[in-house]
């Protein structure tokens, strides 16, 4: 292979490129409340901006994730080959790649409303801050969470230039539990690996207790799904949407019932169905109203 292309490819690896399911991850909660927030119709120019700011966003976070842990991937079986842990990258090329990215996510912040652009200053501190809090934080996951999840009151913001209402955070604390419920199966992944570098992690914290724990998060994160939609008044669509995310989320307490780590990793993507199945819920019941 070409340098070029070896350099290319480093980059795209640096910044998940090679890995599409973070950005859905992230994308599912957007989604979700640029539909509840316009009654279906998002403007079209507040959608691009938005998705085009996920990619971005998520791009720059694991960039940055990855220069915060650069003395740590190489010891992780998981993360070993990442472009950092094997000096294919250096560490200034991370942080440039980061501050490029914010940039240009700034740019198209600059282009919605005060409110949003001002909500949109938390959430970039949240996104760059989060890699360095497995330092010292015993719920990392919680923090990621936030971050992940910001973005939906910043959808309600865009498109009403008004504080988001209650419907708004209720989405929110949805997607923080649902975040929480899947990065805690992926660090399930990493947990022995984690414990002997010293980094902090939901799965080390809830030890035994973790699938209790990550079913209590999945069904308080549906439960605030059903208290929006009934407030919204959604009914059918919306319903069949949660019914099918439920059962999801009973597929992947059964992938991680002996705690394996290849199964755990396949329950955190399993998670991209789960956000897609609210989504196609919410979406339909529009259609079809």
């Amino acid at each position: 292979m070409p340098a070029a292309a070896k350099r290319a490819n480093a980059y795209a690896r640096l910044l998940r490129l090679d890995k599409p399911i973070g950005i859905w991850l992230l994308l599912w909660p957007v989604l979700w409340a640029l539909w509840l927030s316009s009654g279906g119709k998002p403007d079209p120019h507040v959608f691009i901006v938005f998705v085009l700011g996920t990619v971005l966003t998520r791009s720059a976070g694991c960039a940055m994730n990855d220069f915060a842990d650069r003395d740590f991937d190489a010891h992780v079986k998981r993360t070993r080959d990442r472009p950092l842990a094997t000096g294919e990258l250096d560490p200034i090329e991370a942080l440039a790649l980061c501050i490029s990215l914010g940039l240009v996510a700034i740019g198209l912040v600059l282009t919605m409303n005060h409110l949003t652009q001002l909500m949109a200053i938390g959430g970039a501190v949240l996104l760059l801050t989060y890699p360095f809090m497995k330092r010292f934080f015993p719920l990392p996951q919680f923090y990621l969470g936030a971050a992940f999840t910001w973005s939906v009151p910043m959808a309600y913001a865009a498109h009403t230039g008004e504080y988001p209402p209650r419907m708004a955070w209720l989405l929110f604390i949805a997607g923080l539990l649902w975040t929480m419920a899947y990065d805690t199966m992926y660090a399930m992944v990493d947990r022995e690996d984690d414990r002997k570098l010293g980094i902090r992690s939901s799965a080390i914290l809830f030890g035994d207790a973790d699938r209790f724990i990550i079913g209590i998060m999945q069904l308080m994160s549906l439960y605030a799904l059903w208290l929006a939609g009934r407030e919204l008044e959604l009914g059918l669509w919306f319903g069949l949407g949660l019914i099918t995310a439920a059962i999801f989320s009973l597929y992947q307490q059964y992938l991680i019932r002996d705690r394996r780590p290849e199964e755990c990793f396949k329950a955190f993507i399993n998670n991209n169905y789960y956000g897609m199945a609210i989504f196609i819920g919410i979406a339909l019941e529009y259609v079809f109203r």
